[in-house]
């Protein structure tokens, strides 16, 4: 059942003055407490120097352990107030290790989202990045609601706006770079797939996590098709450096002939292809002999203005002639000839 919650309308004018106990303060009990104070007083601005006064950065569930006594209705007002009340604080990573440390109690929650999301959500906008560990609470605690099918990922991402928030791409983002961190990447391909069911439409970075993630584990085929489905239905440029990493993946995996029928589907789009890829392509058809297909891609390449490097270069034209290829050898060698003239 959703309920409205109330956020602060106007920024909360604070000075350090306000809390000179701050800087008295040096245990980790001595924190707790006082942050328990803080939220009783509604003084949630105390919070970040309360928890920067700490000798060392504590990023700790415990330090927001007392929540738990709050019933769950108040427990997320509260915690939406806080969250709400660094929204105008300068600068905004102020309160980095507060955020990082809200996230990983409410992860290890027992119901961790929607709320988790929400925390996760204002971190992300606030400039910061959540702690390493967070990947794995947050896979876990999506894997647990998703487990058995029983809510789909719009579902499950659109109970954000239960508790006043709204699903963005960045948030969705986030919990695809968790998925793949832990080898999850059939469901972060489904978040990715999905979360514009939700009004959040995938960018380069769902789909570069995802790619990147798959081309460490060698899944090619599979690579491949997020590659034809992120520029044919979403129509998304490939970043820099992103076919590349795919044609290096095929290679490895001595599957050119899917390389090249990959880069041939990527330009029929009228998406570019860079140097460096047409590069690892040609080494690639060197390396498995196909050394027709290696000269007619230098071909390709002179076409766009591309010259391979010396050695590449110099070996196709060698391999052709050690096959007999002696016509194409010479166009090669001449159109190479003419774009260095």
């Amino acid at each position: 059942m959703a309920f409205r919650l109330t956020h602060l309308r106007k920024p909360l004018a604070y000075s350090r003055s306000r809390i000179p106990f701050s800087r008295q303060v040096s245990s980790f009990e001595a924190v707790e407490k006082a942050i328990k104070c803080a939220v009783e007083t509604k003084e949630y601005l105390q919070i970040p120097h309360l928890v920067v006064s700490l000798k060392e950065p504590y990023q700790n569930s415990k330090l927001f352990s007392f929540l738990s006594a709050f019933h769950h209705h108040h427990r997320i007002r509260v915690i939406d107030e806080i969250l709400q009340s660094f929204v105008p604080v300068r600068p905004r990573s102020l309160p980095k290790i507060v955020y990082s440390s809200l996230l990983t109690y409410c992860l290890q929650s027992s119901d961790p989202l929607p709320l988790s999301f929400a925390i996760l959500q204002r971190t992300l906008r606030s400039g910061c990045l959540p702690n390493t560990q967070t990947h794995l609470l947050l896979s876990d605690a999506w894997l647990e609601r998703r487990r058995g099918g029983s809510q789909s990922v719009v579902e499950i991402i659109n109970e954000m706006k239960l508790i006043g928030y709204s699903p963005d791409t960045g948030t969705c983002n986030y919990l695809v770079s968790s998925l793949c961190a832990v080898d999850k990447l059939d469901e972060a391909v489904r978040v990715v797939e999905e979360m514009g069911g939700a009004g959040c439409i995938p960018d380069i970075e769902s789909y570069g996590a995802v790619i990147n993630s798959m081309c460490l584990a060698r899944k090619t085929s599979d690579v491949v098709k997020i590659v034809k489905e992120m520029v044919s239905k979403a129509g998304i440029s490939p970043r820099k450096g992103m076919l590349t990493k795919v044609v290096a993946a095929l290679r490895a995996n001595r599957e050119i002939w899917k390389a090249i029928e990959m880069i041939e589907f990527v330009e029929s789009r009228d998406y570019p292809v860079e140097f460096e890829t047409y590069e690892v392509l040609v080494e690639g058809c060197l390396e498995v002999r196909e050394y027709i297909l290696a000269g007619k891609m230098v071909m390709r390449m002179t076409d766009k203005g591309f010259i391979p490097y010396i050695k590449v270069r110099q070996k196709v034209v060698e391999r052709l002639i050690s096959i007999g290829e002696w016509k194409l050898a010479c166009i090669v060698r001449q159109r190479l000839a003419e774009l260095k003239s």
